[in-house]
């Protein structure tokens, strides 16, 4: 398959051009030299030296991350930067960045695949941003414990601020560093927020308010949307796939 008829499929599953202006990562592909063919296709959260030399020694042609290269400002060619592109020409890789667009979207997202693993009823879009809704929300119908939540979802060091009832019905979703959208969850009367990773300025908004607040791991919470998109992209052509684990712990 030719990368631009990949690269253009996944520009439109993920509507990346809907997320111009609002999303300070460049999307789409962002490393690449001419058209080429693609027969194998990896899968990552952060684009690091790690999941390059990973994703180089299982033969990939091209490398889909959540985290990309590029954060809206100019980046010197030096040091670990230079060394991540040498790796990358090199090694003949190429980059597709998808970062908000892989928040919001509504089949293959971090925060809807969540809400799908947790059995959540009555999804609905949560936690706006920019006019985006990037979050997800819903009822677990016979209510679970803030453990049995963290179980499911495989994380294995939560932090768990209990500081609502034992037993969660509604709860909200915004994966990574979403500290911030627990006003969201307070204002929606959610019971439970889960995100990756929960900021000391927002403790007291939580704890005042009586909301459960689940931070599975910044890294951990965005690995469900990659493989949700490894295996849509599996599904639906032709290539191989693999997914290049590199686990922060944070």
């Amino acid at each position: 398959m030719k990368r631009s008829e990949l690269v253009t499929y996944l520009d439109a599953y993920l509507e990346v051009a809907s997320f111009e202006g609002i999303d300070r990562s460049m999307n789409s592909l962002v490393v690449g030299p001419l058209d080429r063919e693609v027969h194998t296709v990896a899968f990552a959260v952060d684009a690091c030296q790690a999941v390059f030399e990973g994703a180089i020694e299982a033969g990939a042609d091209l490398l889909v991350v959540h985290h990309g290269l590029f954060w809206g400002q100019p980046l010197a060619v030096c040091g670990p930067h230079y060394t991540r592109l040498k790796t990358l020409i090199e090694g003949n890789l190429d980059v597709y960045a998808a970062h908000l667009p892989l928040d919001a979207h509504s089949e293959v997202g971090n925060n809807i695949t969540i809400a799908r693993k947790l059995g959540l009823q009555d999804i609905q879009g949560f936690a706006e941003h920019k006019g985006r809704m990037l979050g997800f929300k819903g009822t677990l119908a016979d209510g679970r414990s803030a453990e049995w939540i963290s179980a499911r979802l495989g994380f294995k060091n939560p932090l768990i601020l209990p500081f609502g009832d034992k037993v969660i019905h509604r709860v909200g979703i915004v994966s990574g560093g979403a500290s911030s959208d627990v006003l969201a969850a307070l204002s929606d009367d959610l019971d439970c927020f889960i995100t990756g990773e929960f900021e000391h300025q927002y403790y007291h908004d939580a704890a005042e308010g009586g909301i459960t607040v689940i931070a599975g791991g910044h890294y951990v919470t965005e690995t469900f949307g990659p493989l949700a998109l490894m295996e849509h992209i599996r599904e639906t052509f032709s290539l191989n796939v693999v997914f290049v684990a590199n686990p922060t712990g944070l």
